[in-house]
């Protein structure tokens, strides 16, 4: 997976398509990200305990990893990711302006 927490996405589908937000969380082994704002639900809690009331809680949910694209911190726009070796080092590289992240 190519994507990182911290990194500025774009959502390429979905309700927030073209939304731009940066990633909280990212689970590699589900190929799923976390992202600041975006596919939020709505969760009814019942009450918890004697005199307490129920309510609705927004709640952030992941979506898979196809469905953002990296923004190229140079174009400001969407980008698609490679590999490359630096020395003995792994960095991503954007394949439209070659430049590391």
């Amino acid at each position: 997976m190519k994507i990182k927490k911290g990194d500025t996405v774009q959502i390429l589908s979905g309700k927030d398509r073209g939304k731009t937000a940066p990633v909280i969380h990212a689970y590699p082994k589900l190929d799923r990200v976390l992202v600041d704002g975006v596919n939020v639900q709505k969760k009814h809690q019942r009450q918890r305990g004697q005199g307490k009331k129920g309510q609705i809680i927004e709640k952030a949910l992941s979506i898979h990893v196809s469905n953002v694209a990296l923004i190229d911190p140079k174009s400001k726009k969407p980008a698609r990711i490679g590999m490359k070796m630096v020395g003995e080092k792994k960095v991503r590289v954007s394949k439209k302006t070659s430049m590391e992240f």
